[in-house]
């Protein structure tokens, strides 16, 4: 399936205080198409969907989101693999552009929270929203493509291209800056000086574990109640 890039964007009308934008392709520019695949290396070219291993695709079926105060609602899919949020309008998949007024993504069922966040790193893009508050817990889902490797010889196999998803990253937005990569108790109490005996404490009494949402979603709670 083509892929139109969002070009700019324009208000479809204006009613009083029920005026909602419109997402759409600039009409004097035309759209851009975009194929949605792979050029591989070695002359070969993917579409997604000949590609082994896990999809880029944070479910592959579009969800309605609302995507910013005041626009209308749309279909959208997040792919991990470009990092990008797809949206459907009029039949064709567009892309949203990556700028502060549609930084917040809402998507209504299954019911999650991207945000764009600037983290001045290499995972710079979007997240997920975890939990909200003075200290806000996100996590980067992150697709790796591997290139097909041809056979070395005539004995040998070819090994398929691949997608890969990559281990879950989780940062912590705090009144200072992130904590990035939180590995253990002692990046948090570090980060959290004044509340050492209270995390100590809840430390003892849960068994915390970084690579899991549930139990990251557990402490940032527990931060935002100190």
């Amino acid at each position: 399936m083509k892929k139109i890039v969002l070009t700019t964007l324009a208000i479809a009308s204006f009613s009083f205080s029920f005026a909602q934008n419109t997402l759409s392709v600039n009409g004097a520019t035309g759209a851009q198409s975009v194929f949605d695949g792979i050029n591989s290396t070695t002359g070969k070219t993917f579409k997604y969907d000949e590609i082994a291993g896990d999809s880029p695709y944070i479910g592959k079926e579009f969800s309605n989101a609302k995507i910013a105060i005041n626009y209308e609602q749309v279909p959208i899919r997040y792919n991990s693999y470009t990092d990008e949020i797809e949206f459907k309008k009029d039949g064709n998949i567009q892309v949203l552009p990556k700028t502060t007024d549609l930084s917040r993504i809402e998507v209504l069922s299954p019911k999650q929270v991207i945000v764009l966040l600037d983290t001045s790193d290499d995972l710079n893009g979007y997240f997920f929203e975890l939990v909200n508050g003075k200290n806000t817990l996100y996590k980067k889902i992150k697709t790796k493509f591997t290139d097909v490797v041809p056979a070395a010889n005539s004995y040998a196999s070819e090994k398929p291209a691949n997608f890969r998803t990559l281990p879950t990253v989780y940062y912590i937005k705090t009144q200072n800056g992130f904590i990035k990569k939180p590995k253990n108790q002692k990046d948090i109490i570090n980060q959290f000086p004044d509340q050492k005996d209270s995390l100590t404490s809840f430390f003892k009494s849960n068994k915390i574990k970084f690579d899991k949402d549930e139990d990251l979603i557990k402490l940032v709670t527990f931060l935002n109640q100190n």
